[in-house]
């Protein structure tokens, strides 16, 4: 069977270069005679794996010497916690509430202190991003949380927040690498590697050095402070190291193809194929304010359920799988992370415009 083009939010398509690499490596890797799979944690060989994945992280994001990249496991729900546990001295948080998964921070984040909904765009369904220029941020604010890019809703902040100099912390699960970053202007940074990155079972998590402390919140588990990692080199425990392997190979292949300016140019590219289509077809329409458009995630409608459902199914047969949008918000998705290439993009608006004749 020939590979489909995967539009799927996460786990993802990955670069096939990336994929034919760990296909030829998996029984023998550099000659140690065995895989990445088999092999310890503690080993030479595996030591050069994760070192040259951060060396390569820090080149193509340009990340400042005070900042720590740590390799760790729970998926960006485990942050959720992790943030407050670490940073929430005076147990106060303000977060800027503009889908699912940064609702889904906010309360966890209720668990441990005062966590303020400071701005929302609950009331279109999260269909744009809230005006952040003079936000009513809490004077003993520990940080101010965002999620960057909105998965399931698929609009992105073009502009930080101010966050009238308090802690930036960001996750950008879904826009990760897919444009250059000024890394100083946040706290922290991270997010799962299944969308944009690697394989599921990895987050990466890029920490300013002074808000590494033993002064945590009480009853804070050693697996879920930021110390136990940072002092261990991503190693206080067997980390998910086949996942960082793969995550290692994407940035060779991010750097091979110019790094994430050239990233960003081939991303607008794509996207705009697909939201000029939506612009002016008169089946198909986006469902996010133009100025709030991410590169992507791209959800889209035609008004009818059943119509939505049959694109879908008629889309998948053709090979242009995982388009049904969230279960949350129904209609369908195209998620167009750095690995899909332009032609999956450009093949798949045909085959919109070919739906679009038959059932208007």
């Amino acid at each position: 069977m020939s590979r489909v083009y995967n539009f799927s939010a996460g786990p993802a398509v990955l670069p096939e270069e990336v994929l034919q690499e760990a296909a030829a490596e998996m029984l023998d890797y550099k000659g140690t005679g065995m895989s990445v799979m088999e092999m310890s944690h503690r080993s030479k060989a595996y030591q050069q794996i994760i070192d040259e994945a951060e060396a390569d992280l820090r080149e193509l994001m340009n990340i400042p010497e005070n900042y720590k990249v740590l390799f760790l496991q729970g998926g960006a729900h485990q942050q959720f916690a992790m943030v407050p546990m670490n940073l929430m001295k005076n147990k106060v948080a303000d977060y800027i509430i503009t889908g699912q998964w940064a609702k889904r921070a906010w309360q966890e984040a209720q668990k441990f202190g005062r966590a303020n909904a400071i701005a929302s765009s609950a009331d279109k369904t999260f269909s744009y991003i809230p005006d952040c220029s003079d936000l009513p941020i809490s004077e003993d604010a520990d940080y101010v949380y965002i999620c960057e890019n909105n998965t399931i809703y698929g609009t992105k902040f073009k502009e930080l927040p101010d966050t009238k100099g308090k802690t930036l912390v960001a996750d950008v699960s879904s826009c990760f690498l897919s444009e250059p970053v000024d890394v100083s202007k946040y706290g922290i940074i991270y997010g799962g590697a299944q969308k944009n990155i690697g394989p599921a079972g990895v987050v990466i998590v890029i920490i300013r050095e002074d808000l590494i402390t033993e002064d945590v919140l009480p009853g804070t588990p050693t697996m879920l402070q930021y110390k136990t990692h940072a002092d261990n080199g991503s190693m206080y425990n067997t980390p998910p190291a086949y996942g960082i392997y793969i995550c290692g190979k994407v940035f060779k292949w991010l750097k091979n193809r110019g790094g994430l300016g050239a990233m960003k140019e081939y991303n607008e590219k794509k996207a705009k194929i697909l939201y000029d289509y939506l612009d002016e077809s008169r089946l198909f329409h986006g469902t996010v304010e133009k100025k709030d458009r991410s590169l992507m995630n791209v959800p889209f409608v035609t008004g009818d359920k059943e119509l939505d459902a049959k694109f879908v199914k008629e889309a998948e047969a053709a090979g242009f799988v995982n388009l049904k949008g969230h279960r949350s918000v129904g209609g369908m998705r195209a998620s167009i992370y750095n690995a899909m290439p332009i032609e999956g993009v450009e093949k798949l608006v045909a085959f919109m415009k070919e739906f679009e004749e038959k059932n208007l």
